[in-house]
């Protein structure tokens, strides 16, 4: 007699878990992601074939123009921040409201002379991004502003890290009066950033 054989059937999984997994993870990774915020002007850097990464903690960073225009940007730790708006204040003979404090808590980059500082920080937040300074920080002979940033921050912090980003069209004499005025304040250890020079074959 034939033996009779069970009837096979198929292997059915459940996929709901790992979808609902996925769009955890998903919805995760879009609401912790810190996206990196555009430049305040176009700054072209030059090409190096360096591939040593940034450090991604306590690091400021400077950023010269095409037109050698000067922008600094602090960390983005909010206590230390108000510290160093207190030390420029102190430096330069200013206060600062609540107002004013706060609004420097949200900018970027700063761009502007300490004498036009108070005004820049009293613009609405769509006004700030509009705004550009004709002169940005000075740095020069007479006025180290950009360098009372620098050390004022480090006043602040001495582990704080520097990077700079200039144009590859910027001027050498305006790069060599900042590291001039670094070299002043004995800071010798510093970041250039550059774009990733692209192979050849």
């Amino acid at each position: 007699m034939a033996r009779i054989k069970p009837k096979r059937h198929g292997v059915v999984t459940d996929m709901t878990a790992m979808c609902d997994v996925a769009f955890l993870l998903l919805t995760f990774f879009i609401l912790t992601t810190q996206f990196k915020k555009p430049d305040v002007e176009q700054i072209k850097p030059p090409s190096s074939i360096s591939e040593k990464l940034l450090p991604d903690a306590s690091l400021m960073t400077i950023n010269i123009t095409p037109a050698g225009k000067f922008y600094f940007q602090p960390v983005t730790n909010a206590s230390e921040r108000l510290q160093l708006l207190d030390n420029m204040g102190k430096k330069y003979g200013l206060t600062f409201t609540d107002k004013e404090k706060a609004s420097f808590q949200k900018v970027q980059a700063i761009g502007t002379p300490m004498t036009r500082l108070k005004s820049y920080l009293d613009l609405t937040d769509d006004k700030q991004k509009e705004y550009k300074d004709p002169t940005g920080i000075p740095i020069d002979s007479i006025d180290k502003q950009m360098i009372d940033w620098v050390q004022q921050s480090l006043a602040v912090n001495p582990n704080y890290k520097l990077a700079i980003k200039g144009d590859v069209s910027t001027k050498y004499p305006k790069v060599k009066d900042l590291f001039e005025g670094l070299r002043d304040i004995d800071f010798l250890k510093f970041w250039l950033i550059t774009s990733q020079e692209k192979s050849n074959e």
